[in-house]
């Protein structure tokens, strides 16, 4: 299971659209969570929505919250996808066997034996996070709670029977990279690591969601974003994704503040 957590606390200002970007993830079956990270009192009614639009695009969820409360939404968001996740890929089983017929229809020792292996998936389950996080000139002040954050997401999956690995990748880069998402750390279950995060960074005004999405979509699949993205339009399979991002009505969708 891939999963993009996005962390930003602002509007994209540079490239494509992340809501397009965050659309061609989930054609390549990666979701898409969000996080706006403001300070008590801060409003950013257009990053807000720009927050929802892009999770929704991404199949995902998202939320706005403090640093205070970012380290908990993190873990819960991780683990609220991949139960979703598990949801979708047992009912579409059980839709195959059962045809119209619900859940809910079976009989209650046959139900509990479906729960259990949901339960028992999420656990066992591969899990892949990439964490792409904003690091433009507003986030100075936020980045101790990120770090936590990830600290403290890597516990928590450390925990897990399944494989569970992290990679995180910041945003703008630097250089010839930097409307692009620079790697701070590929995959690992390794908490060592973490120390190196987001060492001497240069933080600018820019926000480059859009192509720092596409950058670590291109990261997790393994295809060059020149593949994927040609003359305006995203190609996946047989397919074109252009113009406003479609809104699939299986995103999960759910926004509020903590």
């Amino acid at each position: 299971m891939k999963q993009i957590l996005l962390i930003t606390d602002g509007c994209s200002n540079v490239g494509i659209s992340p809501v397009i970007a965050a659309a061609q993830a989930k054609a390549e079956g990666i979701v898409v969570n969000v996080i706006g990270l403001l300070n008590e009192h801060e409003v950013d009614e257009m990053g807000a929505e720009e927050i929802q639009e892009i999770a929704r695009a991404g199949g995902g969820t998202s939320r706005i919250v403090t640093p205070a409360k970012l380290s908990q939404t993190v873990q819960m968001m991780t683990r609220k996808t991949v139960a979703h996740t598990i949801q979708q890929i047992v009912g579409k089983e059980l839709q195959h066997i059962l045809g119209d017929a619900k859940l809910e229809s079976l009989p209650l020792d046959q139900r509990a034996q479906v729960v259990q292996v949901m339960d028992d998936l999420g656990e066992t389950a591969s899990i892949k996070v990439a964490l792409l996080i904003d690091t433009s000139a507003s986030m100075k002040q936020k980045l101790s709670a990120v770090k936590e954050a990830i600290y403290d997401l890597q516990l928590s999956l450390q925990a897990r029977t399944g494989s569970s690995e992290t990679a995180v990748f910041h945003f703008p880069g630097t250089g010839a990279h930097q409307e692009e998402a620079e790697m701070d750390m590929d995959w690992t279950r390794n908490l060592a690591n973490l120390n190196r995060l987001f060492y001497k960074l240069n933080m600018r005004g820019t926000t480059p969601t859009g192509p720092a999405l596409l950058k670590v979509t291109e990261f997790i699949i393994g295809t060059p974003a020149a593949d994927i993205y040609e003359n305006g339009n995203f190609r996946h399979k047989d397919t074109i994704v252009t113009g406003n991002a479609p809104i699939g009505k299986d995103g999960i969708l759910s926004d509020y503040i903590v």
